[in-house]
């Protein structure tokens, strides 16, 4: 049985869509005219090789967000645990998917996955149809899983693992949250003041013929400058960051970028912190799961989003793979903590690797947390302290001729 996505109407007139798993097109529609639904289309929810469009576009360019993936997760390790076969627990899955969730989407890449799995496919080479919703990490974890007959703990590994990542998304951009609106919040007043409030104010001044102090002079030339000038330099920045990021897809230009990255003083410490404990974590989750170890560290690679410390990992991998030790080969590249160095040589020393990983990235991520609760706490007085120097130029550069007015007087 294959799955396939519907368009239909109701008695009432309302669209409704969704996914349902037949022998054919035409058991679909049948189907469909039995509850009492008229179709309106209906496509193959799969898609290899030569893809057929369904409603939700072409299934290799689907994809399913974090949290999204943790909790298909989290269902399928607890259905599986339960000694329920994987074809039901998949269908399960989409099910609970369209029902509870609304997502057709999800629903549909879930029932995909399943029409593989009874095709005689593992779960996956299934799950390989959508590189986009099950990224090389997972699927090669899956896939030792069932090599090794314990998929249960496996998913439940993997279920722990990008809960933890989707948690660490959402308390970065909660922590963000509050840096970011001060940012905006205090161009937007500089801004308002520069084009608004200070022409009026000191036009005062200047109809009177005196000559102004050059902090005032300073205030109204850059007064002018916004007003006359604010639109194109927006414009202007818009379209050099669009070209500044069509230039980065050039893979020698990204490298020479994130190179001169790690070298800067808070953003490369943290940028070094981020990646570090992502390829701990992931290299960890793959030996666990009877991943080689060199196979593993190619597979952690990808994660890294650093090109230039992604060059110095993937070259670590062929010193291991020629007989290298691991903490030797990631030591030589520099970029690595020297804590995480000694813990990894502890772990090969004891032939406990995977657990020492594990300890590792557990400590690489606390350390990551107190760095970007450190950057944090800097920006917000930083803000505070900028906004504060700026309505203070501003309004001396305001006062200072009416003190001088008071003089003559």
């Amino acid at each position: 049985m294959a799955a396939f996505s519907y368009t239909s109407l109701d008695l009432s007139g309302k669209e409704q869509k969704g996914i349902l798993e037949a022998d054919s097109s035409r058991q679909v529609r049948q189907l469909l005219r039995e509850k009492g639904l008229t179709p309106l289309q209906v496509d193959h929810a799969t898609s290899s090789g030569n893809t057929s469009k369904s409603s939700f576009g072409k299934g290799r360019d689907l994809s399913i967000k974090v949290g999204e993936l943790a909790l298909i997760t989290r269902q399928l390790a607890t259905l599986i645990q339960s000694s329920m076969p994987l074809e039901e627990a998949l269908n399960a899955v989409s099910k609970q998917s369209s029902s509870h969730q609304g997502n057709n989407k999800l629903s549909t890449i879930v029932l995909s996955v399943r029409s593989k799995v009874l095709e005689g496919h593992s779960l996956a080479e299934s799950m390989a149809e959508f590189p986009k919703a099950f990224p090389v990490l997972y699927r090669a974890t899956v896939s030792a899983g069932e090599h090794a007959g314990h998929l249960d703990l496996v998913l439940n590994r993997l279920a722990d693992y990008t809960e933890n990542s989707y948690n660490s998304r959402q308390k970065a951009k909660l922590a963000l949250l509050y840096p970011i609106l001060l940012l905006v919040m205090s161009i937007a007043i500089v801004a308002g003041l520069m084009a608004f409030v200070v022409p009026d104010v000191v036009e005062v001044f200047i109809g009177q013929g005196r000559e102004l102090p050059p902090l005032t002079q300073g205030l109204i030339s850059l007064s002018d400058f916004v007003v006359d000038y604010g639109l194109l330099v927006i414009i202007a920045m818009v379209v050099l960051v669009n070209l500044f990021r069509m230039s980065l897809k050039k893979d020698h230009i990204r490298l020479q970028w994130d190179k001169k990255l790690l070298r800067l003083p808070l953003l490369g410490r943290f940028i070094r912190g981020s990646n570090t404990a992502r390829y701990a974590s992931t290299l960890s989750i793959l030996m666990s799961s009877g991943v080689p170890l060199v196979d593993a560290m190619k597979i952690a690679a990808e994660v890294i989003s650093n090109t230039w410390l992604q060059k110095f990992v993937t070259g670590a991998a062929k010193q291991v793979r020629e007989g290298g030790s691991l903490h030797t080969a990631l030591d030589s590249s520099g970029y690595f903590p020297p804590m995480m160095i000694h813990m990894i040589a502890s772990g090969e020393a004891s032939g406990d690797l995977d657990t020492m990983l594990e300890r590792v990235s557990e400590s690489q991520q606390r350390e990551l947390d107190t760095l970007i609760a450190t950057l944090i706490g800097i920006f917000e007085p930083v803000m505070l302290l900028f906004m504060g120097v700026t309505v203070l130029v501003i309004v001396l550069a305001i006062l200072q001729p009416i003190f001088d007015m008071n003089q003559l007087v």
